[in-house]
């Protein structure tokens, strides 16, 4: 692939486990399959946006169709990196890290998922991981910031095995209930004392003015 017009698809997050990039349309399809098999209980809703309610093709879509809009839409003031997440070549999950005037506020945001299949055994800590990495040691961030249910914890607990401290609660409506969200923040200090994951970042230089640093 020629990465002259959009050198993001060459940046690679690497842990003992996991690749992490951005997915071409091969392994966007392959990410789509994973949700349309699931990636969480249907009797629960685990995200603020419900993008997993509807049939499995309608959530392999709607998959599909946020990716490619994250590239759409890019702009060094406001940003969304959704990257695949790869184990032994096969892709497993998707990992977010966005970023909103980071230029100058130097404050990254994260989110995630993972297929039903994969969940429990380390990897939401270590993709999780990969994110912070970029974002600290590539982008030179501040602050990390995350959100999740309070009646989620096993988000709650990758959040605190990785440093982050409660940051108050919010209150948002899903499903047309409301919900009660935790904030969790995570400083550069934090980060670097409970750093336990060892991450390789590749092809940040091509691509670093599109964050905005």
């Amino acid at each position: 692939m020629d990465l002259r017009h959009w050198p993001l698809y060459g940046l690679r997050l690497r842990t003992p486990r996991l690749e992490l990039r951005l997915p071409g349309l091969g392994l966007l399809d392959e990410l789509a399959s994973v949700a349309a098999h699931g990636v969480h209980d249907p009797d629960r809703m685990p995200f603020n946006v419900p993008w997993t309610d509807g049939t499995p093709d309608e959530v392999g879509r709607a998959v599909l169709q946020h990716v490619l809009g994250t590239v759409a839409g890019w702009s060094v003031q406001d940003w969304t990196l959704s990257l695949a997440v790869l184990h032994e070549g096969k892709v497993i999950g998707r990992q977010d890290l966005m970023g909103r005037g980071f230029g100058v506020r130097r404050q990254a945001e994260t989110g995630s998922w993972l297929g039903l299949p994969y969940q429990g055994q380390g990897f939401g800590t270590e993709m999780r991981a990969a994110a912070l990495h970029l974002a600290f040691a590539g982008l030179g961030a501040r602050y990390a910031v995350s959100a999740a249910m309070t009646d989620n914890p096993r988000s709650l607990g990758v959040s605190r095995r990785l440093g982050y401290l409660d940051d108050g609660l919010e209150t948002d409506v899903v499903r047309g209930a409301p919900v009660t969200l935790r904030r969790l923040r995570l400083d550069r200090a934090r980060w670097e004392a409970h750093r336990s994951v060892d991450v390789t970042v590749e092809g940040l230089d091509a691509c670093r003015a599109e964050f905005g640093v």
